[in-house]
């Protein structure tokens, strides 16, 4: 009896959707590959705003849809995903999927079908596909950028064009399970420049001269990695990589004390270095004169004021020889230039 009106709902809803579909657009989104795992998400995000009227899940192997969604009449399931699938519903307008306890029947091409209001019908295709036995996803990276966490950016598609350029289309690498995700996509069409966005992480920034960028805002962790611009051309598919290495927040800010602390010990290193030299030049310069006085009595009679005064307040330092020796230098010097 449960069977049967499920299979009833299910019948209405699609009649629905085949009446509302006829005047409507119909969008379809990038093709996606996921390697198959347990917990694989099978991603679908409508970068559309409006109602989520239905979201239905196939396989190209069976007949049957693998899930079904509605806001009203809830979740349906092909017997063999039963207690398998569930859907994410992390937005009002996403119908992602996880599999869980994954099997080699789950290999295949699974479409993924949003009906919604007033936009209409947006579709994706994901490829499920056998993990290689060695596998190797190396990736020269032609530029790299680094920014910490909760700060923006922006990721620009720079590269040199062999031909018209007629789509430009920003993913995201996943190097650990050889994967990737279509995040937005710029094609020009004869009206102007058609804009899809599939993420809701990033901003695609799209000029009529096929100039694109992707704007990322609060970064977090998960946006650090692999990101390649693919430009189609006449010419063929040419692509560009950037890495992007994300900083936590604090760890930045501890660099910055480090820096702080090593400026100001090396101010305060150099300010007790300019005392000191300047002390021992004021000592020299006293001791020079205390000697010339000393060598030239005619001078002792002029500062004998002076040099009473100095011996009444101050305690004369005994001369070192070293310094005495240099002191006689200066002054055979300066006899020396004055005749």
């Amino acid at each position: 009896m449960v069977a049967v009106q499920k299979d009833y709902w299910y019948f209405l809803v699609l009649m629905m959707q085949l009446c509302f579909l006829k005047g409507s657009v119909q969008m379809k989104a990038p093709e996606s590959k996921v390697i198959l795992k347990d917990g694989m998400i099978l991603d679908c995000l409508c970068p559309w705003t409006g109602q989520l009227i239905m979201v239905s899940w196939t396989k190209k192997s069976l007949s049957k849809p693998v899930a079904v969604y509605h806001p009203q009449y809830g979740t349906n399931f092909e017997p063999s995903y039963g207690g398998r699938v569930e859907f994410l519903k992390t937005t009002e307008m996403d119908g992602s999927i996880s599999i869980m306890n994954v099997t080699e029947g789950d290999i295949g091409q699974y479409h993924c079908s949003l009906q919604t209001y007033p936009q209409g019908s947006w579709t994706k295709d994901t490829f499920v596909e056998r993990a290689a036995i060695t596998t190797t996803f190396s990736i020269q990276t032609d530029n790299k950028l680094v920014v910490t966490e909760n700060d923006n950016l922006t990721i620009r598609c720079d590269h040199v064009h062999n031909g018209e350029v007629y789509q430009v289309s920003i993913e995201k690498l996943d190097t650990e399970v050889g994967s990737s995700n279509i995040i937005a996509t710029c094609q020009m069409l004869e009206d102007g420049v058609e804009l899809s966005e599939f993420n809701s992480r990033g901003r695609l920034n799209c000029s009529d001269a096929m100039e694109v960028s992707l704007h990322l805002t609060n970064i977090i962790k998960e946006d650090g990695g692999l990101y390649r611009c693919n430009f189609s051309t006449d010419a063929g598919v040419q692509s560009t990589t950037i890495l992007l290495t994300t900083l936590p927040a604090q760890d930045f800010r501890g660099l910055h004390h480090m820096l702080y602390v090593y400026i100001g010990g090396g101010l305060v290193g150099v300010a007790l270095l300019m005392i000191l030299l300047l002390t021992w030049l004021n000592r020299m310069k006293r001791k020079r004169e205390e000697y010339r006085i000393k060598l030239h009595p005619a001078k002792r009679q002029v500062n004998i004021s002076t040099s009473l005064t100095n011996e009444n307040q101050d305690t004369k330092a005994p001369l070192f020889i070293g310094e005495l020796t240099m002191l006689s230098l200066l002054e055979e010097y300066e006899l020396l230039c004055e005749t």
